[in-house]
C-alpha cells in the first residue's frame, strides 16, 4: 500500500461509495490507454504499405531478381 493510498484511500472504494455511478480514476486511465491503441491504426497501415512499396522497389531494381511472367 503506497503513501497516497494511506492518505487518500483506495479510489475504487471511494468510487463505489462516495462517487457511486461514476468510474474511478484508475478505470478511466485504463480505458483511455486501451482506446489509445486503436487510435493509430491508419498511420500504422500507411507505414506498413510504405515499407512494402520500398521493399518491392528494391526487388525490381536489382539484377538478380526476375519478375514472374
Amino acid at each position: 500500500m503506497g503513501l497516497l493510498d494511506r492518505l487518500l484511500g483506495n479510489d475504487h472504494e471511494r468510487a463505489a461509495t462516495k462517487y457511486a455511478g461514476r468510474e474511478s480514476a484508475t478505470d478511466r486511465a485504463a480505458r483511455s490507454r486501451r482506446q489509445g491503441h486503436r487510435r493509430n491504426t491508419t498511420r500504422a497501415a500507411r507505414q506498413g504499405q510504405a515499407w512494402e512499396d520500398r521493399d518491392r522497389a528494391q526487388e525490381r531494381g536489382s539484377r538478380w531478381y526476375r519478375a514472374a511472367r
